[in-house]
């Protein structure tokens, strides 16, 4: 199988037909068998994905005339062969030569892969300069994106926006019921892996380079996980204590719920809630492989009468649907497939299930706000609208030596720390 091709195959279903890469790559890459050619692949995916804005500038400088939709995978090698030659240690006439051998199936298109591909070798100076006049290929994001950012950070954007074109790092989250950080820091260093302690979370180590999980020591026996730190920090602020019963909402796919679990043993119980069942698995799979146990339910959380039963819990963490701004550089499929009128629809459906969780909260209870979003409307503006519906509710000032502290919760840009972007507010209920 031509890798180009396959590439092209994978980046279509994203641009063209508006699936997710992560679904894109899961319908692919298993038909690869050889691990450097699946890897080579998804690093050829992730790469236009994540210079996507700016490759089809350049392509858009290129081309005389537009593909036709039907040839959304012409446009996609095309992608692929501009950010090998721009991005990766590739000769430049092997990108050229293979990415061209990838047109067997349509040949009209091999005349004009290699010539457009040979152009950019030519004039690689000139259209770059075209390009950086154009402040969406300059920024690598939608206009539209970019003003909302803008808007919200005036300050920060630029920052936020160069942070979200970085591959992220790969953290760990060391399951404290089976070995202390120190102790499983001593084990990677044994096998001759380098990562540095996280000081603003006691769980948390980052690797020096990413490498597959199989490869870390104890993974398969659940004494360690992989977590981005701003996603850890959850457990702590959560602070569930022993007889509590604790809610999660939109659980899947578990890792915060692994988490409470991991940090106290003592609850009376968990519920692991989520609207997809399917998702709901990877939560039951995720906590088998940790000896971790709590429930699991596939209900719809702004919908508490279909599914509560009158229950109550002593701690609720509500990991809001949200439009993933903050996550951008683990996901960059979010910056083609988000549109700007999601962001109302969010904001409601956040504001329903806040409202929902709320009346499932005991008196004298904490509900923890999360999400993995920077936007203002999606973070403090909410939580501030919903101190100003309920009396009942108080807002519990987080002091911590990461984030920045808002008018409501606080909040961590992308980058900040190695960290993801990510919001927390932690609410409490009048006795």
């Amino acid at each position: 199988m031509n890798l180009r091709g396959c590439a092209a195959q994978i980046l279509s279903r994203v641009i063209s037909d508006g699936h997710s890469l992560t679904a894109a790559l899961d319908s692919q890459l298993p038909k690869l068998k050889d691990h450097q050619d699946r890897a080579f692949v998804q690093a050829m995916c992730y790469g236009v994905i994540r210079h996507y804005f700016a490759l089809d500038c350049l392509l858009g400088q290129l081309m005389e005339k537009s593909l036709k939709a039907k040839d959304g995978d012409i446009k996609a090698l095309l992608l692929v062969g501009l950010y090998q030659l721009q991005h990766m240690r590739v000769k430049p006439h092997a990108a050229v030569s293979e990415t061209v051998a990838a047109t067997k199936h349509k040949p009209w298109s091999k005349g004009l892969v290699n010539a457009v591909l040979r152009r950019y070798l030519r004039d690689a100076e000139t259209l770059g300069a075209k390009c950086a006049s154009d402040r969406q290929a300059e920024l690598n994001h939608p206009h539209w994106l970019i003003k909302q950012l803008q808007t919200n950070w005036p300050d920060h954007y630029r920052h936020i926006l160069t942070a979200n074109d970085l591959p992220p790092p790969m953290a760990l989250r060391v399951n404290v019921r089976q070995n202390s950080r120190e102790d499983y820091l001593q084990l990677l260093n044994l096998q001759g892996i380098s990562a540095q302690p996280v000081a603003q979370c006691p769980t948390a180590l980052i690797l020096d380079e990413a490498l597959n999980v199989d490869q870390l020591p104890g993974f398969s026996e659940g004494r360690v996980s992989v977590q981005d730190v701003a996603a850890q920090l959850a457990a702590g602020l959560l602070d569930a204590q022993a007889g509590d019963r604790v809610l999660d909402i939109c659980a899947a796919p578990g890792g915060k719920t692994a988490a409470i679990l991991e940090r106290q043993s003592g609850l009376q119980s968990l519920l692991a809630l989520d609207i997809d069942a399917n998702r709901l698995q990877r939560v039951s799979d995720n906590l088998q492989r940790l000896h971790l146990r709590a429930d699991t339910l596939a209900a719809d959380a702004a919908d508490p009468q279909s599914w509560a039963a009158g229950r109550q819990f002593e701690r609720i963490l509500l990991d809001a649907p949200c439009s993933g701004f903050g996550v951008i550089r683990r996901h960059p499929d979010i910056k083609l497939l988000r549109r700007e009128s999601d962001i109302a629809a969010l904001q409601a459906l956040q504001a329903k299930i806040l409202e929902a969780s709320w009346e499932l909260l005991a008196p004298g209870g904490t509900l923890l706000y999360a999400t993995c979003s920077v936007l203002k409307q999606e973070n403090e503006q909410q939580i501030g609208d919903f101190l100003n519906r309920h009396p009942d509710a108080t807002e519990l000032t987080i002091e911590a030596a990461w984030g920045m502290l808002r008018p409501h919760g606080r909040q961590i840009l992308t980058g900040d720390l190695q960290m993801d972007g990510f919001y927390y507010a932690k609410l409490g209920k009048a006795v």
